[in-house]
C-alpha cells in the first residue's frame, strides 16, 4: 500500500482542524488551501472533492472498527469496554466531527454500517440473544462512552477512561461483569 505524501497528510490534518472549529458543512477547500497555504488546485490534486477529504480522514477509524469487532470473540465485559474506549480515544477528533456533521454519516454511506457495529458490540458483550432491556442498557453503556470521549477530552485519558468503563459497567448492570 502506497504511502500518503506529506501534502495529503498536511492536507487532512488541517481539514480536520477546521472540520472541529466550524464543522465539516461550514469548511470549504478554498478555507483549507487557504490556511496551508497552497493553491486550490494544488489541494484538488490530492482530493477531487470535500467529501473525498472526509472519507480520507474517516477510512481509519472505518477500518479498525471493522477490525475490532470482526477480531473479538465474546468476553469479559471490563475488558471489552477497555478496549473499545481505548479505540475511541485515539478516534476522538473525528468522531467529534461526525456528531457535529451527522449528515456526513449519510453522505458517506456509513449509517448501517455503524448500526450494524453498535449490534455486533452489544452481541459481544451480551451474548446473540440479550432481553430489550440488556440492549438498552448496552446502548446506553456504549454511547455513553463515544460522548465521554468528546466532551471530556481535555482530561487526562486514564482519568476519563477509568470513570467511563465503571459507568458503563453499572449502567450494564450484573450483565457487564461476567459478559455472555
Amino acid at each position: 500500500m502506497a504511502r500518503p505524501s506529506d501534502t495529503k497528510i498536511r492536507i487532512q490534518a488541517t481539514a480536520r482542524e477546521l472540520f472541529l472549529e466550524q464543522g465539516v458543512q461550514n469548511t470549504s477547500l478554498k478555507q483549507i488551501s487557504d490556511r496551508l497555504g497552497i493553491t486550490k488546485p494544488a489541494l484538488y490534486y490530492h482530493f477531487a472533492s470535500r467529501e473525498e477529504l472526509v472519507r480520507s480522514i474517516l477510512q481509519p477509524v472505518v477500518a479498525e472498527l471493522e477490525a475490532f469487532v470482526a477480531g473479538r470473540e465474546p468476553g469479559e465485559g471490563r475488558r471489552l469496554l477497555e478496549d473499545y474506549f481505548d479505540l475511541i480515544w485515539h478516534y476522538r477528533e473525528e468522531i467529534a466531527m461526525v456528531l457535529h456533521a451527522p449528515t456526513v454519516l449519510v453522505e458517506l454511506d456509513l449509517v448501517d454500517r455503524m448500526w450494524r457495529w453498535r449490534k455486533e458490540l452489544t452481541t459481544l458483550l451480551l451474548g446473540p440473544a440479550p432481553s430489550d432491556a440488556a440492549r438498552i442498557r448496552a446502548t446506553v453503556a456504549f454511547g455513553g462512552m463515544s460522548d465521554c470521549v468528546v466532551e471530556h477530552a481535555d482530561l487526562p485519558r486514564d482519568e476519563v477512561k477509568a470513570a467511563s468503563v465503571d459507568a458503563a459497567l453499572a449502567a450494564l448492570g450484573p450483565l457487564g461483569r461476567t459478559g455472555p
